[in-house]
């Protein structure tokens, strides 16, 4: 196995192309654990720590441009991002410890393919896009259509992300991701919920709804979303969110819960992150 460093797109463009078998990395925060756990080692790893582009942040003409490296840590001691996408930064403030998130990368996160990813619901209900290069060009895609399944993406062999593009906040709008772990830290999520609101004084105007955890990969709930719109939050909507959230459920059982479980705490989780979200936009964070 072999390793290089590359310092532009290009450059890690044409490593791909040419050494089929080979695998980018940012962190390398699930790579190595994979590795050591006895996944097939890549004929290079391709660090893409190194390239400028994929470790900036910038904010410019409404949007809000991520290199897919960067670390976790960067976005959520940024003050303006934070400001405006709290459950963004809470997700992304979820990878792992304090140490991890300095390598972590929202890019890492969403491209291991977990259905459990912390950041990937908050940026699904954002409607953040990723921009993809591989050895045809490059394409933007929402991020909601990267994973396809647990482990899985729609990414080529010879692709890599290389930026998330995210559209500034409507005014009035607040977000939040809330996440069940059976531990108080470092845990992987039983269920996580992001959602996002835009209100019109006291009523919804705008929702998304996004849960992790509870399917292959990370679900939008439509009917929570139209239980929200033109709602002022009373018991019945919040009652009506809950129980779409449970229903758009499609989870396992495993060590960490039962299906039965996961599908109760998700309808828990989403109501009380619709609740939030609402106090944020109509705080003004």
């Amino acid at each position: 196995m072999k390793y290089a460093a590359p310092t532009t797109v290009d450059e890690a463009r044409s490593l791909l192309a040419d050494n089929p078998g080979s695998r980018v990395f940012a962190g390398a925060t699930d790579l190595i654990p994979q590795l050591r756990a006895g996944r097939p080692e890549p004929s290079v790893m391709v660090d893409l720590k190194k390239i400028d582009q994929l470790m900036s942040v910038s904010h410019d003409g409404g949007q809000w441009t991520i290199g897919a490296a960067t670390p976790t840590s960067n976005l959520t001691r940024n003050a303006d991002f934070t400001g405006m996408f709290p459950g963004i930064s809470e997700g992304a403030g979820l990878i792992g410890s304090d140490q991890i998130q300095n390598r972590s990368s929202l890019g890492g996160n969403l491209c291991n393919g977990s259905p459990a990813a912390d950041s990937v619901p908050a940026l699904i209900a954002a409607g953040a896009r990723a921009v993809i290069a591989g050895a045809d060009g490059t394409r933007t895609i929402p991020v909601a259509e990267v994973a396809t399944g647990p482990g899985q993406t729609s990414l080529a062999d010879d692709e890599f992300i290389v930026e998330f593009e995210i559209d500034d906040a409507p005014a009035n709008t607040g977000d939040a991701y809330l996440r069940m772990i059976p531990r108080t830290e470092m845990d992987i999520a039983v269920v996580g919920a992001a959602v996002r609101l835009t209100m019109d004084g006291d009523t919804v105007s705008d929702a998304n709804v996004v849960l992790g955890a509870v399917a292959p990969t990370a679900v939008r709930v439509p009917d929570a979303e139209a239980a929200l719109v033109g709602s002022t939050l009373d018991d019945d909507t919040l009652a009506a969110v809950s129980a779409a959230a449970s229903a758009a459920c499609n989870p396992i059982n495993d060590k960490r819960g039962t299906i039965e479980y996961r599908t109760q705490v998700a309808g828990v989780l989403a109501k009380r992150a619709a609740v939030i979200a609402a106090e944020r936009a109509q705080n003004g964070a």
